[in-house]
């Protein structure tokens, strides 16, 4: 794609209050995937425009993919207060649901980095995402409930393995359990990425955390092809 979707501004009702969001949809036919893409931690500077969020936006414009990126409830002009996690999880959903009233026919794929891997991954497995992609997620006793086996969904983990924030040894051991769990369950595979050298915020990194993510979306819809069933997005 030549030229980025022009991001449009979009109020999403919340479940306390309205949600400030962006939506960036690429010209073309009705998409078969929307993404909707969660955010760093609210109480530590994170919002919709964090580069990480906007770089993994940009990785599904090249598949023609509309994306959502909002606020959670306290952040920017969204209304509420920070939640704990459990809010904002409710708050991706909402940002799901607008996404499927916007494109009835077409599947969510989630997104999140950081705090927002774990919303990703919360919400995920309550909306029945069909793809989800947690960069540097972390970890705390609701997202590993969440995750014991995870979505039934292709699952890409990307974690740099320099991370000054999050535990890159802790999540590398949960993704390999992670991976044990969902073969013993005959879901799809988890994908793991590890950046060498990378820090928690992909510093000089960002073109190889989009490849990343573009090569994981490549390798699901050739698979999906090779089935011989219809690729989304």
């Amino acid at each position: 794609m030549i030229h980025p979707p022009r991001p449009q501004s979009v109020v999403i009702a919340g479940p306390v209050g309205k949600l400030e969001a962006l939506l960036e949809e690429p010209e073309g036919p009705r998409p078969a995937s929307f993404g909707v893409v969660c955010h760093p931690h609210p109480l530590h500077g994170g919002t919709l425009d964090n580069k990480v969020v906007h770089t993994l936006a940009r990785a599904l414009h090249e598949f023609s993919v509309p994306t959502v990126r909002f606020n959670y409830r306290g952040v920017g002009a969204s209304e509420g207060t920070y939640a704990d996690g459990m809010g904002e999880t409710e708050d991706a959903l909402a940002a799901i649901e607008w996404g499927r009233q916007r494109w009835p026919a077409a599947d969510p794929w989630l997104l999140g980095f950081s705090f927002g891997g774990g919303v990703a991954i919360r919400a995920g497995a309550r909306a029945g995402a069909s793809l989800l992609v947690t960069v540097a997620p972390s970890l705390d006793r609701e997202t590993a409930a969440a995750s014991a086996e995870g979505p039934s969904c292709p699952w890409l983990i990307v974690q740099g393995d320099a991370d000054d924030v999050i535990d890159a040894r802790s999540v590398l051991e949960w993704a390999s359990r992670l991976s044990l769990a969902r073969e013993a369950a005959a879901l799809p595979a988890l994908t793991v990425h590890v950046l060498h050298g990378a820090g928690h915020f992909f510093h000089g990194r960002l073109l190889e955390l989009r490849e990343a993510v573009a090569s994981f979306i490549r390798e699901r819809d050739s698979l999906i092809n090779e089935s011989g069933a219809q690729p989304a997005g």
